[in-house]
């Protein structure tokens, strides 16, 4: 019995006494106004056109690039353990496939096309979202078709975005996901998804509040798309620009998109913390970049964090921000954590 306690009890507030509210494990889960689950991780995938590639990332640790021959092989397993979501990035590798318009992102021989059709086949309850972007599949590595000065030009990059984005979803994408940040591109995905019948059965989620910055790199290596001349600031947001964010939230929820995605995640939770509410009536996703998977792989391997406990805290983190879903390349590890 603490009797220093018992003696004070007339000078303390009893509001004052807040560790009953958490001194139990699972008292300190129910604190949590958002509970991690399963549902909410959307694991990124990349698929090269090399059908029988089995490639490791070395910048992206336990990551790997795969070939749709090798696939279904690497996804059964998590498949298993409760992966509900994945998010398609195609890598051409092959010579002569890239253009200054990105003709091969919608190939029908291409990989997320082939991937597409492999995983509904394979995997019928997983869901299947595809990120729409040029810079994979554009010679100069931009996001968006160029003029001749080497800016973007808008009206053609968005109407070739457009196409992509159906061509998708007539593949039996679920989702398209537009990653560029080129102006209007959500009022053409939507527009044309109209015009072909499907947009009663897609998901629009827009990477509304995507920044330029530097942690993309691993990304990079992963999905060799890194510009060949210049930069992407031109057209995505300072990483200073919070009301650039707000105003871009507002104005892809009035151009039709159905969710929306805060790139990177960690150092801008301000701006998922705006885009909740902002966007309160559609779900708000946090991507969780390559750049921040690796970070916490480093610090874990110099002993600064514990890599279990660090994700759970970043993870946590943006779910308090107002985050509902999350890509993370965490999510194999998840899988089992959530499992225990």
């Amino acid at each position: 019995m603490h009797t220093a306690e018992f003696l004070d009890v007339n000078s303390t507030q009893i509001s004052s006494i807040l560790a009953g509210g958490y001194n139990h494990p699972l008292l300190r889960e129910w604190q949590n106004e958002r509970q991690l689950t399963k549902n909410m991780l959307i694991f990124p995938l990349f698929i090269s056109d090399d059908p029988d590639e089995e490639q490791a990332i070395q910048s992206l640790p336990n990551i790997k690039r795969f070939g749709v021959n090798k696939l279904a092989q690497y996804l059964r397993p998590l498949v298993a353990k409760g992966l509900r979501a994945v998010i398609l990035f195609g890598v051409p590798l092959k010579e002569d496939t890239k253009d200054p318009v990105g003709t091969s992102a919608d190939d029908e021989q291409g990989p997320v096309i082939q991937g597409i059709k492999l995983l509904r086949r394979e995997f019928p309850d997983l869901y299947i979202m595809c990120d729409v972007c040029l810079c994979e599949y554009t010679s100069h590595g931009h996001c968006g078709v160029l003029y001749e000065d080497g800016s973007i030009n808008r009206e053609q990059s968005v109407r070739r975005i457009a196409a992509v984005a159906v061509n998708y979803a007539k593949a039996g994408a679920h989702s398209v996901a537009p990653s560029d940040m080129i102006d209007g591109r959500i009022r053409d995905i939507k527009l044309g998804l109209i015009n072909a019948g499907l947009a009663h059965q897609t998901f629009v989620m827009s990477y509304a509040a995507k920044f330029s910055g530097n942690l993309y790199g691993p990304f990079r290596d992963a999905a060799c798309s890194a510009p060949s001349d210049g930069d992407r600031r031109n057209y995505q947001l300072p990483s200073g620009g919070r009301g650039l964010a707000r105003r871009a939230l507002k104005r892809d929820l009035e151009e039709g998109c159905d969710g929306i995605l805060v790139k990177p995640s960690t150092f801008y939770l301000d701006i998922m913390a705006d885009a909740a509410e902002i966007a309160r009536d559609v779900p708000v996703c946090a991507y969780h970049v390559s750049g921040e998977y690796a970070m916490l792989h480093a610090a874990a391997e110099k002993g600064v964090v514990d890599f279990k406990t660090i994700a759970f805290e970043s993870h946590q983190g943006f779910l308090r921000a107002g985050a509902r879903l999350i890509i993370s390349y965490l999510t194999p590890e998840f899988l089992d954590w959530l499992s225990q």
